[in-house]
């Protein structure tokens, strides 16, 4: 008995200390990561999961971590292979990782619905989180900047927050919006100013109308589709911290006439009546005073999560832009909220909140110095001249009289922007509700809404500036909201029978538009320590006013989807919109489209091709419609409103009076898009190199313009259906991942040729445009028939005569006389083509991404040059008059100085728009 008690303590003891030692921490855990073929891979992140241990692999795919307990779990994770986690059992593990096959099976989104990327017969581009994080942006539109062919995105001014122009596939309207309609988690939006690129999880831009017909008569112009994050299951609580500083500065600065070069300009000008006085020296750097450099901060933070019902994603953010110019900014605070709840097996509610708070204090635009323009005015404006006017009686204003010559110099220009700011409050949320009939019948309802309250207070001095003491002050109070409600009810069907794949979508949409706006000028302060409308002793009743307008759409929507063993793909849309703008009898319109593929690589006979991943050809058909371009209720006729001045006598109890102000035009309908596309998609190499090729012809029918009537009409123009325009090119993108491993290198180009041709108008057959300068009367645009958009239109310089300073010109119909009939066509402001190139690089844990597009082939007119370069007056000009000509036999390009009306000479330059952006570099740690 005691020898059986001996052995059993001995068992317990041998055992309990074969527990404890396999309950130890393994010293140091080593293994190798292999591809599926047993090559190494070098620079695969290996981590304890739940820890910040952790490693790359090395040359040859081995890692180490110490301190790892029995029954960790070690996450292996690499760019293009699956995620894996490991159970630590050993002290050594070598694992093998799987490619992803998402260049195939990834699911991307497709309007109201998704599609396996395979599977896609349209001409799609996407945008991903990792691409967004890579470059340093503050906008959503930004983060597609030379991302996707066909796509050109332009910062119209370089104002702090300033919108960006998002072109697709070239204009398709005159007088209309040419921008794309915006989709965020399935709800079109007014547009994207509030959202945060970090919170983006995919951009898809739909370029195609068999792609977007099914957003019908908002589509003609793309759309682009984006996807905020949400919550992941089976992933970890994720918490990210994204900041970046930047700094930005005028590059190129434009030189002024110093006091010395002035004189003699003005001289010329005005010989002996010039009354700017010889001995003048340089007072003021009025470019220092102006210009600075400015600083971007852009902090945001998120966290989201997953349990086995409930999704969510909060995020929060504070973006601030200050910009190149003193006073000038852009400020934004937002917040977002996903959250997701499968509620019972057949039911899943989620909701998706966004609330931005912006504001903004651009700078005063004008095309002169003494018209307000504040970058003009820094050349224009002479540098012997002072900020502050120090003439007795006149203390505390601005210095403007330049020898009897009245100037608004940059710093006053600036000062009454000073108080002027622009804010913004954007509330965006939408409610869903899914219910899951069957595994492949669903029922999806989503009630959105999106409103945005603007409010514009501006303050001009009534001492400070001379514009200011005309009226003793002036305050403007400028609100407006707008409020978009969306209501869609959706079904759909999804099945896979054998080797047939069937999806079905039908469904309604519903969609109200409201607008309500208050404006009130008031003048006459007594002073500047108050600035709102109750100290003012004046309300301007013809600048005071109020404006509300409303439309509503509703729509019915319907796709099938077909394909055959994932060879064989067809897919076709159809939308019927009805909208309150249009007369009865042209209320609805119809947008149906179309779209086949054919993915040859799934072939039998291509099976054994080992290096061939994807071979795809497609095509596709649609219509799409545009009705940005007509007003609430552009089918009626409007009036306008005339006061009269009750303070005249016997008009004390006067009514205001009525006049038309359009023709009512009941044959008014939306312009009308009409697309064909071809593609083809290859990948080889297991999809390390892609290659993506897109041809199109583009033909918009019903362009809506403003034509003139006659004289004798009280209405200037009408409104109407007028022309017709075609956009025709071709699309390449390639996609190659260059290195893999320890250093890797990858490569995204892409490039797009469109050609863009009026090919019909109607009643009126010449258009003209774009006044060039108020010192002029000339508009430099001009549209006809058989032309491309926007040519430019003017006289052809042939230099300047060497004997008497004048210009040159072509006398283009041959009658020795120069006359308006020897104007022609003297540019193209549309390019021969746009492009983007993108290199990331990483070595270990360090990654670098450069970006650069551009454009090549587009003129353009350089308006500003008229009044750097005019030399009709009294302004400032640029150093380039220094080549003027002053005496004869001299040989310049630039003519003699003549005081009076600015003459035209060549102000015309090939477009060569190239744009670096910041290079990025991280270093992730684990």
């Amino acid at each position: 008995m005691r020898i059986l008690k001996e052995h059993f303590l001995f068992y317990v003891l041998f055992f309990s200390l074969m527990y404890s030692v396999q309950a130890q921490n393994f010293s140091r855990v080593t293994g190798t990561v292999t591809d599926e073929s047993g090559i190494p891979l070098p620079g695969v992140s290996v981590i304890q999961k739940g820890t910040l241990k952790g490693e790359a692999t090395d040359f040859d795919g081995k890692f180490s971590l110490s301190d790892v307990p029995q029954g960790a779990i070690v996450q292996f994770s690499y760019i293009g292979y699956k995620t894996l986690e490991v159970r630590v059992n050993a002290s050594v593990l070598n694992v093998k990782m799987q490619q992803e096959t998402q260049e195939l099976d990834e699911i991307v989104v497709i309007g109201y619905g998704t599609q396996k990327k395979g599977d896609v017969t349209t001409a799609i581009t996407s945008v991903s989180t990792k691409d967004i994080d890579q470059r340093p942006v503050t906008s959503a539109a930004q983060a597609i900047q030379g991302r996707a062919a066909g796509v050109q995105v332009v910062q119209p001014n370089g104002a702090p927050g300033a919108g960006l122009s998002v072109r697709i596939r070239g204009n398709t309207s005159i007088s209309a919006s040419n921008d794309p309609l915006y989709v965020v988690d399935g709800v079109p939006v007014q547009d994207i100013n509030n959202i945060a690129p970090t919170d983006i999880q995919d951009m898809q831009i739909l370029k195609d109308a068999s792609s977007s017909a099914i957003y019908g008569s908002r589509a003609a112009n793309g759309v682009v589709l984006i996807t905020t994050k949400q919550g992941r299951k089976n992933e970890d609580a994720k918490i990210a911290f994204t900041s970046y500083i930047g700094t930005s500065e005028v590059a190129n600065k434009i030189n002024s006439l110093n006091a010395t070069q002035y004189k003699a300009l003005t001289d010329d000008l005005y010989g002996s009546k010039n009354t700017v006085p010889a001995g003048l020296t340089d007072v003021t750097d009025w470019y220092k005073e102006t210009y600075r450099t400015s600083f971007t901060r852009n902090y945001q933070a998120s966290i989201s999560d997953a349990t086995e019902k409930t999704y969510y994603y909060l995020s929060g953010g504070y973006t601030r832009d200050d910009g190149v110019i003193r006073t000038s900014f852009f400020e934004r605070y937002n917040v977002r909220l996903n959250l997701e709840n499968k509620t019972k097996k057949w039911l899943t509610l989620s909701t998706n909140l966004s609330y931005a708070d912006y504001s903004s204090n651009g700078i005063i635009t004008g095309q002169g110095s003494n018209r307000a323009g504040v970058v003009l005015s820094v050349i224009n404006t002479p540098t012997y001249g002072k900020i502050w006017n120090d003439t007795p009686g006149k203390e505390g204003q601005y210095f403007e009289d330049f020898y009897g010559l009245k100037m608004v110099h940059p710093v006053e220009n600036i000062s009454r922007n000073a108080d002027n700011q622009l804010k913004n409050n954007r509330f965006s949320g939408s409610a869903t509700a899914t219910l899951h009939f069957t595994d492949a019948l669903k029922f999806k309802s989503t009630f959105a809404i999106d409103r945005l309250s603007s409010k514009l207070n501006e303050w001009t001095d009534p001492s400070l500036t001379s514009y200011g003491r005309k009226e003793h002050g002036i305050a403007i109070d400028n609100r407006w909201n707008t409020t978009q409600l969306t209501f869609d009810n959706l079904l759909t069907f999804d099945k896979v029978f054998d080797r047939h794949s069937l999806s079905l979508l039908g469904g309604t949409s519903g969609t109200t538009f409201r607008y309500n706006q208050s404006y009130i000028r008031a003048t006459h302060f007594s002073g500047s320590d108050i600035k709102t409308l109750n100290a003012a002793n004046k309300i301007d009743p013809n600048a005071t006013n109020t404006n509300e307008h409303e439309w509503a759409m509703m729509s019915y929507l319907g796709r099938i989807s077909y394909n055959y063993d994932s060879k064989y793909l067809l897919t076709a849309n159809f939308r019927a919109d009805g909208s309150s703008k249009l007369a009865p009898a042209k209320r609805w319109g119809f947008f149906p489209s179309f779209s086949v593929g054919w993915r040859v690589s799934n072939e039998a006979f291509l099976k054994d091709v080992d290096w061939l991943s994807e071979l795809k050809l497609r095509g596709g058909w649609g219509q799409v419609g545009n009705q940005a371009g007509i007003g609430s209720y552009g089918h009626l006729q409007l009036y306008r409103i005339t006061r009269q001045n009750w303070w005249t006598t016997g008009n004390a109890n006067a009514m205001v009076s009525l006049a038309p102000s359009t023709f009512s035009n009941p044959d008014l309908t939306w312009e009308k898009t009409t697309q064909s596309n071809v593609g083809l998609d290859l990948a080889l190499f297991n999809n390390r190199l892609q290659f993506t090729v897109d041809a199109y012809l583009k033909k918009t029918t019903d362009l809506l313009m403003n034509v003139d009537l006659p004289a004798t009409s009280p209405i200037q123009h009408i409104y109407r259906n007028e022309g017709e325009m075609e956009n025709k090119g071709i699309e390449l993108g390639l996609n190659s991942r260059n290195f893999t491993g320890n250093f890797s290198w990858n490569t995204n180009f892409n490039i797009s040729f469109n050609k863009n041709k009026l090919t019909k108008l109607e009643l009126q057959k010449i258009y003209y445009y774009a006044v060039t300068s108020e010192a002029t009367s000339e508009k430099v645009v001009r549209l006809e028939e058989g032309k491309p958009l926007g040519q430019f239109w003017g006289y052809i310089s042939q230099g300047v005569n060497p004997q008497t300073g004048d210009i040159v010109y072509a006398d283009i119909n041959n009658d020795g006389v120069i006359t308006p009939e020897d104007k022609t066509h003297i540019g193209d402001p549309n390019p021969d083509f746009t492009f983007g190139l993108t290199n990331d690089f990483s070595f270990k844990n360090f990654a670098l991404s450069i970006f650069l597009q551009g454009s090549y082939g587009n003129d353009i007119y350089n308006a500003s040059r008229i009044e750097t370069e005019g030399m009709y007056n009294y302004r400032n000009q640029s150093t380039e008059v220094l080549r003027r000509w002053t005496t004869p036999g001299q040989q310049t390009d630039i003519p003699r100085a003549v005081a009076g009306t600015p003459k035209y000479y060549d102000f015309l330059s090939l477009g060569r728009r190239w744009f670096i952006s910041a290079c990025e570099t991280n270093h992730p740690f684990v």
